[in-house]
């Protein structure tokens, strides 16, 4: 299995879970860009949001609704976070595999990521 995020979700690569259900998982980024920095992603490999499926949709709510109960756990949720998904090479995605960043701690720039 090549993918990371696939490796981590079977085990493989060991991550502490700050969420996880028979869907989604969460846990920190190893190179975070802000105090907050979390990816939640889909169990099953969907390589981007490019790749959705229609009866694929509703992950993204789900991981939204996760981010949500995330940012409010982290502490976040008062001051303002932001949800980012990459989607593609060009759009900066750097792993084949759908997820979202939350990003919070801090005052973010009004640059988008």
């Amino acid at each position: 299995m090549e993918c990371v995020f696939c490796r981590i979700v079977a085990g493989e690569l060991p991550v502490e879970a700050l969420y996880q259900d028979d869907d989604v998982m969460a846990f920190r980024d190893i190179n975070p860009l802000a105090p907050v920095h979390v990816l939640i992603i889909p169990k099953r490999h969907i390589t981007s949001l490019a790749a959705l499926a229609d009866d694929d949709t509703t992950i993204i709510g789900h991981m939204v609704r996760v981010a949500n109960q995330l940012a409010r756990q982290e502490g976040v949720a008062e001051k303002g976070y932001r949800l980012v998904i990459s989607s593609g090479e060009d759009g900066g995605q750097v792993v084949p595999h759908l997820h979202m960043h939350l990003l919070g701690g801090r005052r973010l720039s009004d640059r988008l990521c």
